[in-house]
């Protein structure tokens, strides 16, 4: 049962062939059998899921439907579950249990989702390999002396390990994308707005999105149902019509354009990777997709860009964790500067303290024109740059990473080269646009390759359409480890 996708659990209830509370046990039966291994979890909310299951149960019996009723899932520790511990991975939000849900915890409790717990992180979502983590670092289901992939590694790993039907991530600069690829999953980043940010801890207020984190396409189109929409809570979150994602599915591929950047395909991507990613290419136009060369050129500014904009956000943003109302408080203070300084030292790990210091210099006076302000308009380039792309295409096809999952450690003491792994997935966080990554390969040592489709602003149903349609040809999706 915990093999299942989203769509054949829902199938599966419907039909009577188990009951959620069977199903529910059957994929807490695996996480005892498996999370020692992959450690995808920071806390499992069992008793409230089993209340959760036997409440769909009843609903079940009664005749009543919904989305994802009885069907388990899981979130990623930084968006706020009411009763359960929120931490981001962080020793300074360690004991923090939130006081109310997210928007879209309400919207998958409404649709009827059984939340089975939080997964790993890395610490307040800074990182791209899951080791920044205050708990524990995850591994790589496909193997263990490997990276899940960051920051929502935990999500990526309990949906690779079949630990959980389905879960959430977030992405800021590639933190789906890049460890569904590394993990060999299905992730989307939707458009900037497209889902509520309200209880979603924040890192970089005009970046971060929630996605769904899936088997399948068809799971990621049923979950963006769902979790899709205008929300009063959130003022970034946007007016637009919410389309049925489901339908997009059954949409033809035939005669749509895809672009091919140059400046995606360089010496930095490694051959088994560009090998992959080409014969992906190949695929889909064998399904009677066009292929056009477009240009990205502003590309190789995209990483410093980011960071100086996500580190200034980041910056502003945690400064709220000082010891007073909430979270961890250094005990060993004389005064309040004391307690201030005593507690974030104590509280942050060293990727969140580095991005903090590089955040506030940055905005500080004298540096705020050369770096913040030229960032932004740097940022309106790149966005730019999409836009007269996608009138020469419907879609851009790209890699998501340049390499597969590297080795724990290997990044760990150099974090320039940690941060050029995401030189393919921050470009759509700076443009606003959705982006996926689906399973298009493995290299020689059996670990997973992501293809990344990225669309126009709030043209989801495009890329669920290309990606459903890859699936349908292709079985790479089908492979799960072997733990």
């Amino acid at each position: 049962m915990h093999q299942a996708t989203l769509l054949q659990a829902k199938d599966g209830l419907k039909q009577k062939k188990f009951s959620s509370q069977e199903l529910t046990e059957a994929v807490f039966k695996r996480i005892d059998a498996v999370e020692d291994k992959v450690q995808a979890f920071v806390h499992l909310t069992r008793e409230s899921a089993m209340q959760e299951a036997k409440e769909a149960d009843k609903k079940i019996a009664a005749g009543e439907d919904a989305p994802l009723l009885g069907i388990p899932l899981a979130l990623k520790d930084l968006i706020c579950t009411e009763g359960a511990r929120t931490t981001c991975a962080s020793k300074i939000l360690d004991q923090f249990v939130s006081p109310y849900d997210a928007t879209v915890v309400k919207q998958l409790k409404a649709a009827g989702a059984v939340i089975v717990g939080k997964t790993n992180m890395d610490e307040f979502a800074m990182g791209s390999s899951n080791e920044n983590s205050w708990h524990h670092p995850t591994l790589n289901p496909w193997a263990l002396n490997r990276v899940p992939g960051g920051s929502s590694g935990g999500s990526a790993a309990a949906v690779a390990a079949e630990e959980c039907i389905a879960s959430l991530g977030s992405d800021t600069g590639g933190s789906i994308r890049q460890p569904a690829s590394f993990c060999g999953i299905t992730g989307m980043k939707p458009t900037y707005g497209r889902v509520s940010r309200f209880g979603l801890v924040a890192f970089a207020s005009s970046l971060d999105q929630i996605g769904p984190m899936t088997k399948t396409v068809e799971d990621a189109a049923l979950l963006m149902n769902v979790i899709g929409g205008k929300d009063p809570l959130d003022s970034t979150s946007a007016d637009v019509a919410l389309p049925d994602f489901m339908l997009a599915l059954k949409n033809q591929v035939k005669g749509l354009k895809m672009g091919i950047a140059k400046e995606y395909f360089t010496s930095g991507i490694a051959p088994e990777v560009a090998k992959s990613v080409e014969a992906a290419i190949k695929t889909l136009e064998s399904l009677g997709m066009e292929k056009v060369e477009v240009s990205l050129p502003h590309t190789e500014y995209a990483v410093a860009t980011y960071y100086i904009l996500a580190c200034a956000e980041a910056s502003t943003n945690l400064s709220r964790y000082d010891g007073v109302r909430y979270g961890y408080r250094s005990e060993s203070s004389d005064n309040l500067k004391d307690m201030y300084l005593n507690t974030r030292s104590e509280g942050f790990g060293e990727e969140v303290k580095r991005r903090i210091i590089l955040g506030t210099f940055v905005l500080s006076s004298g540096y705020y024109d050369a770096y913040y302000l030229k960032g932004q308009k740097v940022r309106t380039l790149i966005k730019q740059d999409f836009e007269a792309a996608y009138k020469q295409c419907d879609l851009i096809v790209a890699p998501t990473s340049p390499l597969p999952a590297f080795q724990l450690g290997e990044k760990m003491d150099d974090p320039l080269q940690m941060y050029l792994a995401d030189i393919y997935t921050i470009s759509a966080n700076l443009a606003g646009i959705p982006a996926m990554s689906i399973p298009c390969g493995f290299t020689g040592d059996n670990l997973p390759i992501g293809l990344q489709l990225m669309g126009r602003h709030f043209d989801e149903e495009t890329l669920l359409t290309v990606g459903h349609h890859f699936q349908q040809a292709t079985d790479f999706h089908k492979n799960f480890a072997s733990l």
